[in-house]
């Protein structure tokens, strides 16, 4: 590298934005990261209302194991072993509107048990189930981000694993459930849109989880967007919030840096864009960086749906209740015009002591659905229907909640409803997504390409190039993503 160090600027503040920062910096780059919110994280995020902290984003991080697969990448960009984990014995439990209930345990002999022992009639897919998990939690997860020759040697590893990968790729997550007769498996296996993901969905998940190698992280995301940003002012570099970018400028076919609300510009050698990919694309770029598999991408691919959370501050304990309960309704919810929801997924975070204050529990409802434009419509149209709709809904969980919890009610403190619109608001995501891409049979688990046809010095990272979402592709794509640019400027990647 020459004395005078090359400069990339991020666009976007949340986990990818920060990982690519990170990586960017340590290898010698002047590194500059432009947010258009007051606070980092994107969709990783909690917010603070009163004594209560509400989390929208963390179920589990994959790589709490100091063994297994991404610890060494998150260890790259902040000491992960810092974290408090929680292993959680249960993953979810079912329950129907009549006391029904069923237990998904984290451990795979333990699950296998219980379903044996709730659902007899299915016991011969059961057991089929049971040997996929044990055989994915020894699956030996290449990185896709090494270089060759070492790519090549993991990815011979995989050879003997294929055709487990390739029978269960081919399957989604609610085709899968119709091969169930009971009548909580099959609502477990065919949740909405979700039941729309690969089946590798699923099975990594619970292999992980029983190889300890997924647990939640006390303080929820934030607790890992925090000491990576720190991580990042400890190196030297720059985090600009509330700075909007509204164009990237390209000279010659290559990208030169950025131009933010107002006319500011920054200057740069590279650009990475971590912010959300159609406006990337069609908005700050113009449209003029496109061809038939671009077009083909944000045309046919499905997105995460986007959701309402609503989150309660409750005065009182639920030792009883599971962390994560999927509540299957007798009657379907009407969430809005578009959208029944058949079930709940509600979190009881007892096991967080810093989201509520002794003897206190912060609980939340999320509710998935595809209507953005009625919330975002409203909210911009009718604000006092926009509040008295968040309100409706708001009283329909507290409703089922007190079905759960006889009298709960009188202990709920604190309510807050967000909407689709809350989402857009706050992190830009194409159609208010939670996570971009949704990962199924027809994607599969393959990265999408990360530059753009016919522009140079410009690259894309977070879940708009890795299928599936979730924390996990902020770092590999970060970390990909660095990897080429070093490569191309003939620097040392600084790695593993």
């Amino acid at each position: 590298m020459s004395e005078t160090p090359r400069k990339v600027v991020v666009i976007g503040a949340g986990i990818a934005g920060l990982c690519t920062a990170v990586y960017a910096r340590k290898c010698g780059y002047e590194v500059e990261v432009v947010e258009q919110h007051d606070a980092v994280g994107g969709l990783a995020t909690s917010w603070h209302r009163g004594d209560y902290t509400f989390e929208t984003c963390l179920h589990w991080l994959v790589g709490s194991n100091p063994d297994g697969a991404m610890h060494a990448q998150w260890q790259e960009v902040f000491d992960v072993d810092k974290l408090t984990f929680v292993y959680p014995e249960e993953f979810v439990r079912l329950e129907t509107e009549h006391g029904e209930t069923l237990r998904m345990y984290s451990d795979i002999d333990r699950l296998e048990a219980e379903l044996l022992q709730e659902a007899p009639q299915d016991a011969a897919e059961i057991r089929h189930f049971a040997a996929a998990l044990r055989r994915f939690a020894k699956f030996p997860m290449p990185d896709p981000t090494e270089p060759w020759p070492r790519k090549g040697l993991a990815l011979l590893r995989v050879l003997p694993h294929l055709p487990l990968l390739r029978s269960w790729s081919k399957l989604s997550i609610g085709e899968y459930g119709k091969r169930f007769s009971h009548k909580l498996l099959r609502a477990f296996f065919a949740d909405g849109d979700l039941g729309k993901l690969s089946m590798l969905a699923i099975l990594f998940t619970f292999a992980w989880m029983s190889e300890r190698n997924a647990a939640y992280v006390v303080g929820g995301a934030q607790a890992i967007i925090r000491p990576i940003r720190a991580r990042l002012e400890q190196l030297g570099g720059r985090l600009r919030l509330g700075a909007k970018v509204e164009k990237i400028l390209v000279e010659h076919d290559a990208a030169v840096g950025v131009q933010l609300g107002g006319g500011e510009t920054i200057a740069a050698d590279w650009a990475i864009s971590a912010a959300d990919g159609h406006a990337t694309i069609y908005e700050m770029l113009g449209g003029k960086y496109t061809d038939a598999i671009t077009t083909k991408t944000y045309a046919t691919l499905e997105t995460f749906p986007s959701y309402m959370q609503v989150s309660l501050g409750v005065a009182r304990e639920f030792p009883r209740q599971a962390g994560y309960v999927m509540r299957v309704l007798d009657t379907p919810l009407a969430l809005d015009p578009d959208t029944e929801l058949r079930s709940l997924a509600l979190r009881f975070f007892h096991f967080d002591p810093t989201f509520a204050p002794p003897g206190k529990t912060a609980v939340t409802c999320f509710l998935p659905t595809r209507n953005v434009a009625f919330w975002t419509d409203l909210q911009r149209r009718d604000p006092t229907r926009y509040q008295a709709e968040k309100q409706r809904v708001a009283e329909v969980v507290i409703a089922i909640l007190e079905r759960m919890v006889p009298d709960v009610r009188k202990s709920i403190e604190v309510t807050d409803v967000s909407t689709p619109a809350t989402v857009i608001r706050y992190t830009n995501n194409w159609k208010g997504s939670m996570e971009g891409w949704l990962m199924t049979p027809a994607t599969g688990a393959r990265m999408l390409r990360n530059t753009l046809p016919g522009l140079r010095q410009f690259l894309m990272v977070g879940h708009w190039v890795a299928p599936g979402g979730g924390l996990p592709s902020g770092v590999v794509t970060a970390r990909s993503a660095v990897r080429t640019l070093c490569k191309q400027d003939r620097v040392e990647f600084a790695g593993h």
